[in-house]
């Protein structure tokens, strides 16, 4: 063997080492989960300019539903990402360590009908209304408020539940449905789609007067806290730009549909821009915004407490800065 062929595997493993360190000190890029749908739109200016956080290029990407995200996160592959807050305490509570770094929407919820004799909340008695997502939000928000009214779900009024929300606007606008409790923008969408529909009542305010703490959130930004402790300035950057991008989202309504439909969320341009005055998008700390999660949780407790894991969330389910 000549000394050139001897110096070959030195050369090889001098180049895989050298290739390794290079690999190791390159930044990987952080990806942020969004939802298709309503809770993206607050989002989409990082879709359209994505931010350099940690050196690298931010990733975004948009998941089909709640559930995939979810999946990802007790997973452990995704590190930030929106869900809805009784997720993120249910997926707490079995020991994943993550936690809510801010409030991204808070309610926009209208209950519109097309029956002249309901004119109040208190009209619904034998009535039924639509509600999409059994077990969400809307539905524990709501049963929370029909109780202070004196009626109680199932008995003095039906809930349906058999319907997605593009479903109930469509029947709300074909007659189908006449009565549904709805959020943005498929609300916007079915009144601009039928206009004999009208609100009863503010299902916000209403919330409020039924024991709530401020407007009930909707959405929420979750971190993985491992990667919030050892990584916490890529996470500062990240809720920086999410915060400036729902502050160009509320004041941009035009540019922000645009750009919702341009990036593939599931809603049209002109549906979105109407919506987003209606919609509550909105940046809350977690430390801010725990009353209002916790008088949330309550009413979860109150219904089905499994469905946030039996109790509160502990101190460390809030991030810290």
């Amino acid at each position: 063997m000549t000394n050139h062929t001897r110096r070959l595997p030195l050369i090889a493993l001098f180049l895989l080492a050298f290739a390794g360190s290079l690999t190791a000190q390159t930044p990987q890029p952080l990806t942020v989960y969004a939802i298709r749908g309503p809770s993206g739109v607050g989002m989409i200016r990082l879709f359209e300019s994505p931010p350099v956080v940690g050196g690298t290029t931010l990733r975004m990407e948009a998941l089909g539903q709640a559930d995939l995200m979810a999946a990802k996160f007790i997973a452990g592959e995704a590190k930030v990402g929106i869900l809805p807050a009784n997720m993120a305490a249910k997926i707490a509570s079995t020991g994943k360590r993550i936690q809510i770094a801010a409030v991204t929407g808070t309610g926009m919820l209208s209950l519109l009908t097309a029956d002249n004799a309901i004119r109040s909340i208190t009209d619904l008695r034998g009535a039924t209304v639509e509600v999409a997502g059994q077990g969400a939000t809307p539905d524990y928000v709501f049963r929370r408020i029909l109780l202070s009214k004196g009626l109680k779900a199932d008995r003095d009024v039906r809930l349906g539940y058999a319907l997605t929300y593009p479903e109930i606007a469509q029947s709300l606008i074909a007659g189908r449905v006449s009565t549904a409790l709805l959020p943005e923008p498929f609300a916007t969408m079915a009144r601009t789609g039928n206009p004999a529909l009208r609100q009863v009542g503010d299902i916000q305010a209403e919330w409020i007067s039924a024991g709530g703490k401020g407007n009930f959130p909707m959405t929420v930004l979750v971190v993985d806290a491992d990667y919030a402790k050892a990584e916490p300035a890529n996470i500062r950057a990240v809720l920086n730009a999410l915060k400036a991008s729902i502050e160009w989202v509320v004041a941009n309504p035009r540019e922000a549909g645009v750009l919702v439909e341009k990036h593939g969320l599931g809603l049209k341009a002109p549906v979105v821009t109407a919506a987003i005055p209606r919609s509550n998008y909105v940046f809350i700390p977690a430390g801010e915004a725990r009353p209002s999660l916790e008088a949330l949780f309550a009413a979860f407790l109150q219904f089905t407490p499994a469905s946030i894991g039996g109790s509160l969330p502990a101190d460390n389910f809030y991030l810290g800065f």
